[in-house]
């Protein structure tokens, strides 16, 4: 047997890595000085070694990633062509948005239905109309990503009503593969901590296995969004494929893994130096990739002042034809295993998010909490801190509220309302609302725009 290179280097102990630190800090405090929390109540340190090791079984996907082009279905000819053109531009799966009924034999005409993965995001529940879709591609690699609870969270209302939604929903389970889906990405673009997103999503998960029972598990896949705390990131994905496990092994289900889709978050992209958007994208894909998504769509750089775009889009999958293809990630989906860092982290935030698990279901489910406010009050505690942070230069957000470019105009730029739109309408509870942290300063940026050019034009 051949002697290892490293036999001739003496061993370290984790007690002298310590000690060797302390003489280096010359008399400052090693936990003042080095250890950071994060919001999620984890304590950092500035080394971590094999016994920071938890050995996890994540159960990541066996495949590495598919690159997913979101299109928009307005004209079905149109949508069929953009995702032929995609398809033949280096995406292997398609997201079709819609918000009102559509020819989906005209929008997949000439699509490979066996082969590609589809994702439908509909916005209207109609269950004999997804049910004709369901039979007519008749395929395991499409999912539809109708979320009836996620809905009464973001809208306030049922689509109908409780019964009649659930009703619905039972009627699609019989017929159609993949007809469950759960927004995670909800609660990140909310402002959520990691271990609230993880938490909320299991007991939101839960409430449908509930209803349904074990045998609707295998129709649960999620949808996923990814923010810019890289390390973080990468762990909650697996953290959350643990947690998911475990609540399955109560209803007698094993060997089911969950099938993720992600997108970068939107809530730190900015409207001001948006180029920087393509950099936080990028490392959140890499977060993606790394976690052990199954599906991964990105978000153009300009997407929140831009109506989707032949450039936008292409720059936005390429960004993961460059990660898949020239950065060696095609097969990533175990990279991190192994990691002392990202395994400590990883089984700390499944540990936080278990025991904020247990305490909802404790007090009544996700559906209770929902319907009596304290979800919306928790979250909306977690995104206020995140929001003074922005203002108290504690988050920064590059060109935005750190080295801001003065001649970046944006006021003649803008096809799309880049805001929060007002909602005034009747609802059971109260909405949670998708929003970017550099709102504020970015509405009073556009009103100095204003100003001046209504001073350069008097």
């Amino acid at each position: 047997m051949e002697t290892s290179l490293f036999d001739e280097f003496e061993k370290t102990s984790i007690a002298a890595w310590k000690n060797k630190i302390q003489v280096d800090l010359k008399g400052a405090d090693y936990n003042d000085t080095l250890l950071w929390k994060s919001k999620e109540n984890i304590i950092v340190k500035p080394f971590y070694s094999h016994e920071d090791r938890a050995n996890l079984n994540t159960d990541a996907p066996k495949k590495g990633f598919n690159i997913c082009q979101t299109i928009f279905v307005d004209d079905v000819t149109i949508a069929n062509s953009l995702a032929l053109d995609a398809l033949k531009r280096g995406a292997n799966s398609i997201q079709f948005k819609a918000k009102t009924k559509f020819d989906y034999q005209k929008l997949l005409q000439n699509l490979n239905l066996k082969s590609v993965k589809l994702y439908f995001e509909i916005s209207f529940l109609d269950e004999d109309f997804i049910i004709e879709i369901s039979n007519y591609i008749n395929s395991e690699n499409t999912f539809f990503q109708i979320d009836i609870i996620g809905n009464l969270a973001e809208t306030g209302n049922w689509y109908y009503n409780l019964n009649e939604d659930f009703n619905r929903i039972e009627k699609i389970n019989k017929q159609a593969k993949n007809c469950i889906s759960v927004s995670l990405d909800l609660y990140e673009n909310c402002g959520a901590t990691i271990t609230q997103q993880l938490a909320y999503t299991l007991a939101h998960a839960n409430e449908y296995l509930q209803k349904f029972g074990s045998e609707i598990a295998n129709k649960i896949h999620f949808c996923f969004s990814v923010g810019s705390n890289y390390f973080f990131e990468i762990a909650k994905l697996r953290a959350f494929r643990i947690l998911w496990s475990a609540v399955l092994k109560e209803y007698a289900v094993h060997n089911l893994k969950a099938h993720i889709f992600t997108k970068p978050s939107s809530r730190n992209k900015t409207l001001y130096d948006y180029n920087v958007n393509l950099l936080r994208t990028t490392s959140e894909c890499m977060s993606a990739i790394l976690g052990g998504s199954d599906s991964i769509a990105n978000l153009s750089y300009d997407s929140i002042y831009h109506k989707s775009n032949e450039f936008g889009e292409r720059i936005s999958r390429n960004q993961l034809l460059v990660l898949q293809q020239e950065s060696n990630f095609k097969e990533a989906q175990n990279f991190a295993d192994g990691s002392y860092y990202i395994e400590s982290i990883t089984n700390q935030l499944a540990e936080n998010a278990l025991t904020l698990f247990k305490q909802i279901e404790q007090s009544g489910g996700f559906l209770k909490q929902l319907k009596n406010g304290v979800i919306q009050k928790k979250i909306k505690e977690s995104a206020k801190k995140e929001e003074n942070d922005f203002l108290e230069k504690e988050l920064i957000l590059l060109g935005t509220n750190f080295q801001q470019n003065k001649k970046d105009l944006m006021l003649q730029n803008l096809e799309l309302y880049p805001f929060v739109k007002q909602r005034n309408i009747k609802t059971l509870i109260s909405p949670l609302t998708r929003n970017r942290i550099s709102e504020p300063l970015e509405k009073k940026r556009l009103e100095d725009e204003k100003g001046n050019t209504l001073t350069e034009n008097g």
